[in-house]
């Protein structure tokens, strides 16, 4: 039988996961479809109710859906406790619905791969953001051990907030101070959308940054952001959003279709060709 998942948000169209859910089903050879699903939030907990009669074993989940997500599922992992947030859905041999949260993940082994010494004498992270995405990269950072982490929102009272969720590791700071601060950071993340396609520019000076830190972006689209571009004219190892995305979307696809699948060059050329599209 024809095992089949979804990626489902409102929009969904923008979504890269079918790309990537679907080159690996024909890389692997298995009888597999990944969909799209349109589904309004007032209509979601219904839908993933019914997700087995709309005949899936599982699914992903985008914005705007993440948090309504893990509230609608009978049982979570840790990281999606933590974070506050479902990215990834499978229905267990008695049909209940799971939810886990793949980013922190999907980031942590994106920075090994392609920066791998990143967390070698780190002394402090720099995050900036503090919504969902920074959520779940403090974990991710806490669980690798990162000793600590400066946190800067333009909102400080949102970075105070999420600093007292994730305990004493992490000092939220002043938006307009966080250049000044980062003498002592190994490691620079934006998780805003500043800096996207489309979106402002992210206004940071760098200048204080080591030259051996580490800079990411989770964004993708462009994937060179002009804080990655500053960052390797400077000499700075950089790592772009796009190896996140991917790395992300191994577990669920392990966890539908019963093989673990492999992020390698040929499948990011893959999903690059894409981005431009809908």
């Amino acid at each position: 039988m024809t095992r089949r998942a979804c990626v489902i948000g409102w929009p969904v169209e923008h979504s890269r996961s079918p790309v990537i859910h679907r080159y690996w089903l024909d890389e692997y050879g298995i009888d597999g479809a990944y969909e799209k699903e349109a589904v309004k939030p007032e209509d979601l907990d219904r839908f993933l109710q019914e997700l087995s009669g709309h005949g899936y074993v599982g699914a992903n989940v985008t914005l705007p859906h993440k948090e309504a997500a893990l509230r609608a599922a009978g049982a979570a992992d840790a990281a999606a406790l933590a974070i506050g947030a479902a990215n990834t859905l499978w229905l267990d041999e008695k049909g209940s619905l799971h939810a886990s949260n793949t980013d922190a993940y999907g980031f942590v082994t994106n920075l090994d791969a392609e920066a791998p010494q990143w967390n070698e004498g780190i002394g402090a992270a720099m995050v900036l953001g503090a919504g969902g995405a920074a959520r779940a990269i403090l974990y991710g950072l806490l669980a690798a051990g990162v000793p600590r982490i400066l946190l800067a929102n333009r909102t400080k009272a949102k970075a105070e907030a999420l600093a007292r969720v994730f305990g004493p590791q992490i000092e939220s700071i002043d938006w307009d101070g966080r250049a000044a601060t980062l003498s002592a950071c190994g490691l620079l993340i934006n998780t805003t959308s500043l800096g996207m396609t489309g979106q402002p520019p992210l206004d940071i000076d760098i200048s204080a940054l080591p030259r051996s830190a580490v800079v990411a972006d989770i964004v993708y689209a462009p994937l060179l952001t002009p804080l990655l571009v500053e960052a390797a004219k400077r000499g700075n190892a950089v790592v772009d959003g796009l190896g996140m995305l991917l790395h992300q979307a191994v577990p669920g696809f392990e966890r539908w279709f019963g093989v673990r699948p492999h992020v390698t060059p040929a499948l990011r050329a893959h999903v690059v060709a894409t981005l431009g599209e809908t």
